[in-house]
């Protein structure tokens, strides 16, 4: 049996910033910026941009429970699962890019092309702080 992976507390504080902020998205999916979510849905998804959004905010918020509560394996299995979800939501700021969206003040080009990049970053936020970067040694 292998022993529970082990995070530090700069990895502990990371992750519990992350999980915050994940609850914080996913609870404006279903309130208060719920049509700015709602234009950032790409014209591809099959379900109605509604629909679409306010599913994918219990699934943030369910993220963000889970980086805040679990521990050990299921933690680093959390943290793919997180990387794999914003790789899943990463065509809708592609979405808002090439359709010049506003949204969230987003309201220029360059804006919406720099959060292209911060979203590797978040994968790798997810990665590191539940420790899944370095259980795939």
């Amino acid at each position: 049996m292998s022993p529970q992976p082990h995070t530090t507390n700069l990895q502990n504080v990371a992750r519990g910033l992350l999980g915050t902020f994940m609850v914080a998205a996913g609870t404006g999916h279903l309130t208060f910026a719920r049509r700015e979510f709602q234009a950032q849905v790409p014209d591809f998804v099959p379900l109605d941009k509604d629909t679409t959004v306010l599913a994918s905010g219990v699934v943030e918020i369910g993220l963000g429970l889970a980086l805040l509560l679990l521990k050990g394996r299921n933690r680093q299995r959390m943290g793919l699962g997180l990387a794999a979800f914003y790789a899943a939501v990463f065509p809708g700021n592609v979405h808002q890019y090439t359709h010049h969206i506003s949204a969230f003040g987003l309201d220029t080009d360059e804006k919406r092309l720099a959060r292209l990049f911060f979203q590797p970053v978040l994968m790798g936020w997810a990665l590191w702080s539940t420790g899944a970067l370095s259980s795939r040694k």
